[in-house]
């Protein structure tokens, strides 16, 4: 009954590791994405709407540009992941054709997401897909990405894709059966977490480190269930390398670790809120309009602002602190860095006599915050 919103969900993200797509590092593996490519269609004629975020392309770039290893530098992972995207690309298209599918590259940028009338369109697009029977191939476009400007690994990529499209299910495929109580590698004791709810604050202590392939591990697919969860959408984290797995969750199996969704959905507007994974600045607010702000869902007034840190303007996202520093949510400012410290600590009936103009009576409006 707990896998039911999956099972007979008809929307899934299904997150593919570099494990699993390529030759232990060695470029990709062409049979394995033919595998992957045959269940996906399978799934597809059942009635499932698929949307593929898929690793692999700067592990194809590393072996066409006969480095090494995966490099450290910026610029060289932006070269390898352009190389490798053509090969990527060149594999799921040529595997999925076989079967009369076609396939849709989606490269998308934290920017992407950020900016609110591109993730509408970016939204827009993977739905029209979806209507036309495509399956969209999603990755972080890595050619322009930077450090302070990315996902930083495909797993929060899936989540935040997940939330785009409302899917029912988020399948992650790792090099492991799931997520165990202790390192199964270190433990021979250790057992799998057959179920949890995403929120369960315990599972962090269970994650290990994950593999070299990947730049996420145990810890960073709890993080994107959790971000999942928003939307509604359940998660499966399962190991890529058993037979036939997409389809044995599709009938029912119980294998891996399913993490879920505990909680109502989110409006679309707050779960882009909750997707941002860069703020332009802080506030930190006094006990008052914390209480208020978690307990009576109000907006944010500038009396109850005590600090101000960071450079933003009006509309973007800042994040909510308590007087601890510790997060309790993220909105769009209806001032800019200055205003709200002008305004900070007083009363909205002086607006008018601290700016010189009449402004929103909000620092953040209820409707675009965000409860963390």
């Amino acid at each position: 009954m707990l896998r039911n919103k999956i099972i007979n969900g008809r929307r899934w993200v299904v997150k593919i590791g570099s494990s699993l797509v390529t030759n232990d590092g060695r470029g990709l593996e062409r049979k394995a994405i033919a595998h992957w490519a045959e269940q996906l269609v399978s799934l597809q004629q059942k009635g499932l709407e698929l949307v593929l975020v898929s690793s692999g392309a700067v592990a194809e770039g590393v072996a066409r540009l006969s480095l090494d290893a995966r490099p450290k530098k910026v610029h060289l992972q932006q070269a390898a992941a352009a190389v490798g995207q053509m090969g990527l690309v060149q594999a799921y298209e040529s595997c999925f054709m076989k079967h009369g599918v076609h396939a849709a590259q989606i490269l998308l940028s934290h920017e992407d997401l950020s900016d609110r009338t591109r993730y509408l369109n970016a939204r827009s697009t993977l739905s029209t897909l979806l209507d036309m029977n495509v399956v969209p191939v999603v990755n972080e476009n890595d050619t322009v990405a930077t450090a302070e400007l990315c996902f930083g690994d495909n797993d929060t990529l899936a989540a935040l894709v997940a939330n785009l499209i409302n899917a029912d299910g988020m399948i992650v495929l790792t090099d492991q059966d799931g997520l165990f109580d202790a390192d199964p590698r270190l433990n021979n004791e250790a057992e799998l977490v057959a179920h949890a709810s995403a929120y369960d604050e315990s599972l962090g202590k269970f994650a290990g480190k994950g593999s070299d392939l990947g730049r996420g591990g145990m810890t960073t697919k709890i993080s994107a269930a959790r971000l999942a969860a928003r939307s509604g959408t359940d998660t499966v984290i399962a190991n890529g390398k058993l037979d036939g797995v997409l389809l044995r969750l599709f009938a029912g199996d119980l294998i891996g670790t399913l993490l879920t969704a505990d909680c109502e959905p989110v409006r679309a507007r707050k779960q882009w809120l909750a997707g941002q994974l860069t703020l332009q600045g802080s506030l930190t607010l006094d006990a008052g309009a914390v209480r208020a702000l978690r307990n009576s869902g109000t907006s944010l007034l500038a009396v109850g602002v005590t600090k101000v840190t960071g450079k933003f303007s009006r509309g973007d996202v800042v994040s909510c602190l308590d007087e601890n520093g510790i997060e309790i949510g993220r909105g769009l400012s209806n001032y800019d860095q200055n205003e709200v410290q002008t305004l900070s600590g007083s009363s909205s009936e002086k607006i008018i006599e601290l700016l010189g103009y009449a402004g929103d009576e909000e620092i953040i409006h209820r409707d675009n915050f965000m409860i963390s």
